[in-house]
C-alpha cells in the first residue's frame, strides 16, 4: 500500500513541505519489500511476525528512512499507535459485555444469551415507565443482565448489565396501565453518564419483580472476584488461596518470578479453573488475581529477565500487560500449555460465579387446570319402604295425631320422642 504524505518537518508553511512517499508492509518480509539502502537495517531479512506493520519513507534529499516507533501491534490488519508508540489492541468483539454496558433498541441477536448466562426468571408484565410509560413488556432476569423488550415489538428493548447498577429502590411511580403504584427505580451509571430506568409490574400484588432483581444483583455484587482483575486483595490465608464456590486448584508453582519490577519478585502460582492468582512468598497481601474472563491472550516470549509468560488483559479490567518467569524453560512451557487449555475451556463454558434456587415457584396455569370429569355417583337404596317410610313418619303432614311420649335413648344420652314401631335409631341416621 503507498500513499502520499505532507509532514511539517518544522516548517511554518505546511503546504510546503516536499511529499513523502510511505510504504506499508503487513505480514511480510521487510527486506523484500524496502531497497537495498535500508536492507542492512533489517537485520539480514528477517520477516516480520504476523499481525506487525512497518511503516518506511523516502524524502526528496535523505533517502530511505526507517521511522522511529514505526513497528506498531495490529489486530485483523487493523493497526492503531498510541502517543508513545506503544502496541495496543481493541477488546474481542467476543470478550463479555453483557453485564458491563446498557445498550438500547439493539439488535434481535444480542437479546440472545451467550456462553455462561442463563436465565433466572422472566416476567411477562412488566412496564418500562421511564422511557415506554404505557407500553407492556416482558423482563428477563439473567445472571448478567435484565433485559427488557416491548411486547408490541422486539426491537423496543434495552440490555441492563449489573456491573453499571448504583442503587435500586422502591418507589412510587405514575404508571398508564396502573396508574399510581409501587415501581422498581433503578440507578446506573456507564461510560461517565448517569441513567435511570423505573420498572412497574403489572400484575397486582406482586413482589416478584422486587425481590427477583435485588437478589439477583446482591449475588453479582458478592461474586466480583469471579469476574474483575484484583490487586492487593484478601484472597491469600497462611500461604493458601481462599478458594471460591464452584473453584477447583487444578496446580500449584513455587518459583514463580513476578516481573513487575526491576529486580522481580519470588512468590506462587495458584491456576484454578476459574482464574490465574500471584502472590509474594514475603508478602501475602502482594498478589494479583486475574479471572479468565478478563485474560484477553497469554503468550510466552522473551524478555531481558528470559522466557518469561506474559498474559494480556482486558482493557475493561485495565489493560494490564503482566510478566512471569519460570525455571527452568521447559517447566514455563508445561505451565503455558495447562494455562492455555483452561484458558480455552473456559471460554466454552465460563463460569460467572452466580448459583440460583428456585424455593416456591407459581405454577403454571395448565399445571392448575382440572379437567371436566362426570360424577361416578351410585345411589343404594335400602329394603322396600326403608327410607320413605322413615321420612312419612316424621311428616309434618302425615297421619300422625300426636306426639309420642318421650323415651330417654342410651346412645343419644338424650330423652327423644318415642319411634314408631319397626324403626330404629341407625335407619333414621342412614337417611341424613
Amino acid at each position: 500500500l503507498r500513499f502520499t504524505v505532507r509532514p511539517a518537518l518544522g516548517r511554518t508553511d505546511e503546504r510546503s513541505a516536499p511529499p513523502l512517499r510511505a510504504t506499508v508492509n503487513v505480514g511480510l518480509s521487510a527486506c523484500e519489500k524496502a531497497p537495498k539502502q535500508s536492507r542492512a537495517s533489517c537485520g539480514g531479512g528477517d520477516s516480520l511476525p504476523k499481525g506487525l506493520v512497518t511503516l518506511s519513507w523516502r524524502g526528496p534529499r535523505s533517502g530511505w528512512r526507517r521511522a522511529a516507533n514505526s513497528t506498531l501491534a495490529a489486530d485483523a490488519g487493523a493497526a492503531t499507535a498510541t502517543k508513545m508508540g506503544k502496541a495496543e489492541k481493541k477488546d474481542d468483539p467476543s470478550s463479555v459485555w453483557q453485564d458491563r454496558e446498557i445498550r438500547f433498541d439493539m439488535p434481535v441477536r444480542e437479546l440472545e444469551l451467550r456462553r455462561g448466562e442463563f436465565q433466572i426468571d422472566n416476567m411477562d408484565s412488566v412496564e418500562d415507565t421511564k422511557g415506554n410509560n404505557g407500553e407492556k413488556g416482558h423482563l428477563v432476569i439473567t445472571n448478567l443482565r435484565a433485559i427488557w423488550v416491548s411486547t408490541r415489538s422486539r426491537r423496543t428493548n434495552l440490555s441492563l448489565g449489573y456491573n453499571a447498577i448504583v442503587s435500586i429502590n422502591i418507589r412510587t411511580a405514575s404508571s398508564r396501565l396502573r396508574g399510581t403504584t409501587q415501581a422498581l427505580y433503578v440507578l446506573t451509571k456507564f461510560q461517565g453518564s448517569r441513567f435511570e430506568f423505573i420498572f412497574t409490574n403489572l400484575v397486582s400484588h406482586s413482589p416478584r419483580l422486587f425481590t427477583t432483581i435485588q437478589a439477583v444483583f446482591r449475588a453479582y455484587d458478592t461474586t466480583k472476584l469471579y469476574r474483575d482483575l484484583k490487586l492487593r486483595g484478601a484472597i491469600i490465608a497462611d500461604k493458601e488461596l481462599k478458594l471460591l464456590p464452584q473453584e477447583e486448584i487444578y496446580n500449584r508453582v513455587q518459583g514463580v518470578w513476578n516481573l513487575s519490577s526491576e529486580q522481580g519478585n519470588l512468590g506462587t502460582f495458584f491456576v484454578t479453573n476459574v482464574r490465574l492468582v500471584w502472590h509474594a512468598n514475603l508478602a501475602e497481601n502482594f498478589n494479583v488475581s486475574i479471572p479468565y474472563v478478563q485474560m484477553k491472550s497469554v503468550i510466552v516470549r522473551d524478555s531481558k529477565f528470559g522466557p518469561a509468560l506474559v498474559v494480556h488483559t482486558t482493557q475493561r479490567s485495565g489493560g494490564y500487560i503482566l510478566g512471569f518467569r519460570v525455571d527452568p524453560a521447559e517447566k514455563l512451557r508445561e505451565i503455558f500449555k495447562e494455562i492455555d487449555s483452561l484458558f480455552q475451556v473456559f471460554s466454552v463454558n465460563p463460569i460467572f460465579g452466580i448459583e440460583f434456587s428456585v424455593e416456591e415457584r407459581a405454577q403454571s396455569l395448565s399445571s392448575v387446570t382440572v379437567g371436566r370429569e362426570s360424577d361416578d355417583v351410585e345411589i343404594v337404596r335400602g329394603g322396600e319402604g326403608e327410607g320413605v317410610d322413615s321420612l312419612a313418619a316424621y311428616y309434618a303432614d302425615g297421619v300422625k295425631t300426636r306426639d309420642r311420649e318421650p323415651l330417654f335413648n342410651s346412645d343419644l344420652g338424650l330423652a327423644v320422642e318415642g319411634l314408631p314401631d319397626g324403626l330404629t335409631l341407625a335407619q333414621l341416621w342412614n337417611i341424613v
